[in-house]
C-alpha cells in the first residue's frame, strides 16, 4: 500500500491546525472564566483567629486538608479577632493582622483594591470579623526562629463588634 506524500502532509497539517484551534480556544475560555467572588460567597467556616492559628501549629497537615484545596479553590473563612496591626503591601492594598497578645502567630488579611476603603476605618485593638480566602497556614520557621502568620487574601470586613 503506497501512501501519497501530499495527502499525508495535508492530513497532518489539518490535525495540527485543529489541535492549535482547540488548545487556543480552551486557553481563552480558561483565561476569561469569571473569578470567584469571595465576598458574595457564604463562608465555609467561621472561626477565631486564635483557633485557626492553633489548628495550624498543632497539626498542619490536618488543617491544610480542612482549609486548603489543590485546585486553588481554597475555603472561604470568616475570621474574628483583634486588630494588632494595619499596614499596606507593595501594591497599596491594606493588610490587617488579627492577633491577640497571647498568640504565637496571627492572621494576615490582605484586602483588594475594591475593599481597601473598608479597612481604612479599622483601629488597633478593635475586634472585627474579616472574610477572605485562605492561602497558607501558620508555621514556625526554624531558620528565622519565628512564627509565620496564616495568610488570607481577597479580604473584606464582615462586621465590627
Amino acid at each position: 500500500m503506497k501512501i501519497n506524500r501530499k495527502k499525508l502532509v495535508k492530513v497532518i497539517g489539518i490535525l495540527a491546525i485543529a489541535g492549535i484551534l482547540i488548545g487556543g480556544g480552551t486557553a481563552y475560555y480558561m483565561f476569561n472564566m469569571p473569578h470567584r467572588n469571595v465576598q458574595s460567597t457564604n463562608a465555609d467556616y467561621s472561626i477565631s483567629a486564635s483557633k485557626l492559628v492553633s489548628e495550624y501549629l498543632e497539626n498542619p497537615n490536618s488543617a491544610n486538608e480542612k482549609y486548603l484545596a489543590d485546585d486553588g479553590d481554597s475555603k472561604v473563612l470568616a475570621i474574628s479577632g483583634t486588630v494588632s496591626k494595619i499596614d499596606k503591601d507593595l501594591n497599596g492594598q491594606a493588610v490587617v493582622i488579627l492577633k491577640s497578645a497571647a498568640d504565637k502567630a496571627g492572621v494576615s488579611c490582605t484586602f483588594t483594591k475594591e475593599t481597601n476603603q473598608s479597612a481604612s476605618s479599622l483601629k488597633d485593638g478593635e475586634t472585627v470579623t474579616i472574610k477572605g480566602v485562605i492561602r497558607s497556614g501558620a508555621s514556625y520557621d526554624k531558620d528565622l526562629e519565628m512564627y509565620e502568620n496564616v495568610v488570607v487574601e481577597k479580604s473584606d470586613i464582615v462586621k465590627n463588634k
